[in-house]
């Protein structure tokens, strides 16, 4: 499949996820947003922030457990529990945050 941004046609699997994560980059989380229909707010910011930077780090995608504690310690336990996560991503948190960062589709994620 193939997401156009900008005039680049980016390369994504069927399920629309970045096949390269170097492709990424502002816009492109603007349209797979759209895509996905989810209004990016400064709170989805976060996340998708977070995600890249652990991505970066650790050089793996946690399951949503550790997904869960690694926000709780990084950026609070008030937007470390489910409750959060899934307000701002009812279809599955670490599922599309990690679409939304350019990232993988986790191995946990259905």
């Amino acid at each position: 499949m193939v997401l156009m941004v900008d005039g680049m046609a980016l390369a994504t699997t069927e399920q629309g996820f970045l096949v390269n994560l170097a492709d990424w980059n502002e816009q492109v989380a603007l349209a797979l947003a759209e895509v996905e229909h989810i209004q990016l707010t400064d709170a989805h910011w976060e996340l998708i922030g977070f995600m890249r930077h652990y991505y970066q780090q650790y050089k793996h995608l946690p399951n949503a457990r550790v997904f869960a504690k690694a926000i709780a310690k990084t950026l609070g336990e008030d937007k470390g529990n489910s409750r959060y996560l899934l307000k701002l991503f009812p279809d599955g948190p670490l599922k599309y945050t990690c679409k939304l960062a350019g990232l993988a589709k986790p191995p946990t994620c259905l």
